[in-house]
């Protein structure tokens, strides 16, 4: 006949289960994500859906495990500020940022929250980073190298608009990696013989000037920089084309909202690729030990109809290469 185990052991056998079963109970931390936009929310919701596709990939699930907190400018560049001290205030777990106006914002609000930057023109340029491969301090995320494709874009302009003589470039240099973009610009125009005008748009009252300038100064194209103004694409698109002006941007946004061209690195795949920095931060990691990534994903987008309404042919060589033409 079996001995009946002691009182004792019988007591700490049910605490020990009584644990194990309130262990598993246990909720999940949920962790708090702060994604901070400058731009109109609107404007950004494919990219932010890019964001959300990434980290569902990755297994999170919002509501659950994670929980994002949207904070969006509507373009007024005075309120960045305020709704990055806001997020450090709910105490987010992790900082996104769209682009650089944000991340300034947002180093400026913490040096201690890590901030994963979802694209900038100039990361080191901008003093955001310490160097690519080793970021330093509370900030790493995406470059997606600006300044060099801005020669590329000027190269597009020349072998689209064969006779091309003289290029009107807008954008406002108080934008963080602008000063590089214009460099690049300046040096592509003495390679293909063309002049360049610069006119600053700082902000939307000086979009419509800025282009009459560039009537006036009988441009031939128009190539657009960053500028604070951005969120304002169909008139900016509108503009082009009633100005009769080939005019070529840095994001497809432009080309949906009308506009002629764009080339440069794909937004919505380093949207979804901040994702992945995000995980690896709430899993421990440290920002100055991720190095930042450069495009992995580049677009090439024609607006067949905003060429049209320019009277121009895009050249058979120039079509032939788009990854995506709007018909």
């Amino acid at each position: 006949m079996k001995k009946a185990a002691p009182p004792s052991i019988l007591v700490a056998a049910m605490l020990l289960a009584v644990g194990a079963t309130a262990e598993a109970q246990q909720p999940t931390k949920i962790r708090r994500i702060g994604f901070l936009a400058a731009g109109a929310a609107l404007s950004s919701s494919t990219r932010i859906e890019a964001f959300r596709q990434g980290l569902r990939e990755l297994g999170y699930v919002e509501g659950k495990d994670i929980v994002i907190e949207y904070r969006s400018a509507a373009g007024k560049l005075d309120q960045v500020p305020r709704n990055a001290v806001e997020l450090v205030r709910l105490k987010v777990d992790v900082f996104v940022t769209a682009g650089p106006t944000d991340t300034r914002a947002a180093k400026e609000a913490t040096s201690t929250i890590p901030i994963v930057m979802a694209q900038d023109s100039d990361p080191v340029g901008n003093g955001f980073v310490a160097s690519l491969a080793r970021p330093g301090g509370n900030i790493t995320g995406l470059s997606r190298l600006a300044p060099e494709l801005s020669g590329k874009q000027l190269e597009i302009l020349k072998e689209t608009v064969p006779r091309l003589s003289r290029v009107v470039v807008l954008g406002n240099l108080t934008e963080p990696g602008n000063a590089q973009s214009l460099r690049e610009v300046e040096l592509a125009a003495k390679t293909y013989g063309v002049k360049l005008q610069y006119l600053d748009i700082p902000a939307l009252q000086d979009i419509e000037s800025a282009f009459q300038g560039a009537r006036k100064g009988r441009a031939d194209a128009v190539l657009m920089l960053t500028s604070p103004v951005l969120t304002y694409r169909k008139q900016i698109a509108d503009l082009a084309v009633t100005s009769r002006l080939p005019a070529i941007y840095d994001r497809q946004e432009f080309v949906d909202a009308g506009g002629l061209m764009s080339y440069g690195a794909s937004f919505a795949d380093m949207d979804r690729r901040a994702a992945t920095y995000v995980d690896k931060i709430l899993k421990g990691a440290k920002p100055a030990d991720l190095p930042v990534e450069q495009p992995k994903k580049f677009e090439f987008i024609i607006n067949l109809k905003a060429a049209k309404q320019i009277g121009l042919t895009i050249p058979p060589n120039v079509l032939v290469r788009a990854d995506r033409v709007i018909r």
